[in-house]
């Protein structure tokens, strides 16, 4: 009997020690922050190295997700599928908001951080007075030109001046100027040189509006005397072969032309001579944006978010990249003022046009290029195919409400 219980008791302290070990605490290990992104490996490797910093406390993981935006629809709610945050241009923060899967950034910075950056980017990161997004670089497109063919006296500071080039120089296969003039994020700055815009702040299509109307009724003359098809690829295929003089395209257009032997150079925008408006495009502005499924990891967040803002990281990513930074300190930096490419797209950000970020826009791109086509290639009316338009964006946006 007292063997019974001497080995019944033995058991009963064995059981109640594993209880205690299993009941110890657990170290906490480091936490994981995940960011989606599409960005080219430059980039990637300035922010990857740059969160080297958090190691080994935060661990950040840049997965690339080439269906980004599409896939962010389907699992930004799901805490296992979605990640912690991405990097993307503005243009979609107001889908993801109205959808209720963003947490504004100002839960996790201060406002006045942002006193210092270039205000277009602040700009463009806000949705309904609040904002998203926080801005690390933007893009904008630029007027180009083949200096071999076109003189530093021969660059245009007005509409017409373009215009009176190309009457000289478009012929014998070569062209004073080309752009993909039926493309509306090209077309756009034509639009806003009017002061024209596609869509209304309220999310209004403005398509048969009066300055949109004579914006494309002005534009027309020129893409009379651009080829007729002009898409990125017959656009880049011309002016790497030296048979277009002058382009309006993005940064990311330089290092393949100067690849190519082509000496290129960047003007200011030609101003419209009717309206005294300069040819003002839109201009796309990458950041970070953090999702309501990464709750949890707020501390982690907010350090990661200290790191993209850090001056040093923005200036190595405009020299990785040659993207213009969102802080204005950044163009004190030596390196920074002496790449003209950066500076030019710092120049350009006084007249740009944040990309509308509203949901209706994703209606506005499909209907914008199906009218300038009808008025630049199908040779239609523009008043007719304003009025078309604008019943065709009315109707489309009222079903997407």
């Amino acid at each position: 009997m007292k063997k019974s219980l001497a080995i019944l008791l033995a058991l009963l302290l064995l059981l109640l020690t594993g209880c205690q070990k299993a009941e110890a605490p657990i170290t906490a290990g480091p936490v994981t922050v995940t960011i989606w992104h599409d960005k080219e490996a430059e980039v990637v490797a300035v922010l990857e190295e740059a969160f080297k910093a958090l190691e080994p406390d935060i661990h950040v993981v840049l997965e690339k997700k080439p269906s980004l935006t599409e896939t962010l629809k389907l699992v930004g709610n799901d805490q296992k599928s979605a990640p912690d945050m991405y990097l993307f241009a503005h243009d979609k923060l107001s889908v993801y908001a109205e959808m209720g899967i963003l947490t504004p950034v100002t839960d996790y910075i201060a406002v006045d951080a942002l006193s210092s950056y270039v205000p277009l980017t602040v700009k463009a990161a806000t949705y309904k007075d609040t904002l998203y997004q926080l801005p690390i670089y933007f893009e904008t497109l630029l007027f180009m030109y083949n200096e071999k063919y076109m003189k530093e006296s021969d660059v245009p500071k007005t509409t017409e001046e373009l215009y009176a080039y190309m009457e000289r120089k478009t012929q014998h296969g070569h062209f004073g100027f080309v752009e993909q003039h039926s493309t509306p994020y090209y077309a756009s700055g034509w639009v806003h040189g009017f002061g024209g815009e596609w869509l209304s702040k309220d999310g209004t299509p403005q398509l048969y509006s009066e300055e949109v109307q004579k914006a494309l009724a002005y534009h027309l003359k020129f893409v009379q005397l651009m080829p007729g098809e002009t898409e990125y690829a017959t656009v880049n295929t011309l002016f790497k072969e030296g048979k277009a003089h002058a382009t309006i395209a993005g940064p990311w257009f330089v290092p393949t032309v100067r690849a190519a032997g082509i000496r290129v150079k960047i003007a200011p925008m030609p101003v419209v001579d009717e309206t005294g408006l300069p040819i003002a495009p839109y201009a796309g502005v990458q950041g970070l944006h953090v999702l309501k499924t990464a709750a949890d990891k707020k501390e982690a967040i907010q350090k990661v978010l200290a790191v993209a803002m850090e001056e040093d990281v923005m200036i190595a990513l405009a020299k990785a990249s040659a993207c213009a930074p969102a802080k204005e300190g950044c163009y004190e930096n030596e390196t920074i003022k002496e790449d003209e490419l950066v500076q030019a797209m710092r120049a350009a950000a006084q007249s740009a046009v944040p990309m509308p970020c509203l949901p209706e826009m994703d209606v506005m791109w499909t209907v914008a290029g199906n009218l300038l086509t009808d008025i630049n290639m199908g040779g239609k009316d523009v008043q007719q195919s304003c009025e078309a338009a604008q019943q065709k964006a009315l109707s489309l946006i009222q079903a997407m409400r």
